[in-house]
């Protein structure tokens, strides 16, 4: 399934849709304005949040946290020791671990799980800069998450950027 993200085109802060592959729109990102850390919250056309993503707060590295229900889903960190600047590990609450990797900026990515490819984010076909697809790929993957997750690395990213 693939999802239309027009990130940021004509928002009023950091609110956003994204439109499925028939042109419906599927989520909001609804940027939390005033607070003391970037906070995101993925909601479904009806209003009902379905995820919260969080600037984690006292970290060494940045980092950022994606939650359902209160709970941590999953905890997205710029890796270590990666020869490729733009590398994310993201770790789920149970312990599993996705690799995002490629041109982050570019919005030219992947997700995947021990190699295998979970979602795919491109740009490639697009000429309006702040558009682009999360192409969820794997039927058993959770397309909230892989949209948090590409939406956490973007601002991450994006972040480091303007911080160097």
């Amino acid at each position: 399934m693939k999802y239309l993200v027009h990130d940021k085109i004509f928002a009023i802060g950091d609110d956003y849709w994204i439109e499925d592959e028939s042109g419906r729109q599927a989520f909001l990102v609804d940027g939390k304005a005033l607070r003391m850390r970037d906070t995101l919250e993925l909601k479904d056309p009806d209003g009902m949040v379905l995820i919260t993503l969080r600037e984690k707060m006292l970290s060494l590295r940045d980092a950022m946290k994606i939650e359902r229900d209160g709970e941590t889903l999953a905890t997205i960190r710029r890796k270590r020791l990666s020869l490729l600047r733009n590398h994310y590990r993201v770790t789920l609450a149970e312990g599993t671990e996705l690799d995002v990797s490629g041109k982050i900026l570019d919005r030219e990515f992947a997700v995947e799980y021990d190699g295998e490819l979970l979602a795919h984010i491109s740009r490639r076909w697009f000429r309006v800069r702040e558009t682009y697809t999360v192409n969820v790929v794997r039927e058993d993957a959770d397309p909230p998450l892989m949209i948090a997750v590409a939406v956490c690395v973007i601002r991450m990213a994006e972040k480091e950027r303007d911080d160097d």
